[in-house]
């Protein structure tokens, strides 16, 4: 939301299409149909879980911004590097916005290292299909009526860098986070 806002201050159209932010949020949401069928961390069934409104306070309050920062990265690396036009605008940051926001749920959904609570098997296979879909998505026909264009090869080195790295962020946020509510 803040990116969205930010973006359309500073730049000279839409930083998404509508009909992009829709097609965003369905994917999304479909890669998180399967969250039911998740495995639980071993800890977090030795007793019974209550929801902790400060926790999550804290996690917007800290990693909401995580999140903002790398599409605010996301934007000047498109139009500086990129010499991004809306069209491409667009297609960069649809893929990368829904990359972090999907791929995310495989770090925020244990308290511990997200390599050794492994996540259920369907949930895997909704979430990388739906990030999937979105990165292959402008190269298929329904990329005019979408609004979307080839991105540069190099745009996926990019991708892959920034995920990575916001990944690993949210990881090192997350960990004290969790061990303060664990106290």
């Amino acid at each position: 939301m803040f990116s969205m806002a930010g973006a359309y201050v500073f730049l000279p159209f839409l930083p998404m299409l509508p009909s992009q932010i829709l097609l965003n949020n369905i994917l999304y949401d479909s890669s998180q149909i399967t969250i039911p069928t998740d495995n639980v961390d071993a800890s977090f069934i030795k007793k019974p879980q209550h929801w902790e409104i400060s926790l999550i306070r804290k996690f917007m309050i800290f990693i909401g911004p995580i999140s903002s920062i790398f599409d605010f990265l996301t934007f000047f690396i498109l139009l500086r590097v990129f010499y991004a036009g809306p069209v491409l605008f667009h297609t960069g940051w649809f893929a990368e916005s829904l990359s972090t926001q999907t791929l995310v749920l495989f770090i925020i959904r244990t308290a511990g290292n997200p390599l050794r609570s492994r996540p259920s098997i369907p949930l895997t296979i909704t979430t990388l299909l739906v990030v999937s879909i979105g990165i292959l998505l402008p190269y298929t026909p329904l990329a005019l009526p979408l609004g979307f264009t080839l991105l540069p090869g190099l745009y996926f080195l990019f991708l892959i860098v920034m995920t990575v790295i916001y990944l690993l962020l949210v990881d090192l946020v997350k960990r004290p986070l969790m061990r303060r509510n664990a106290q």
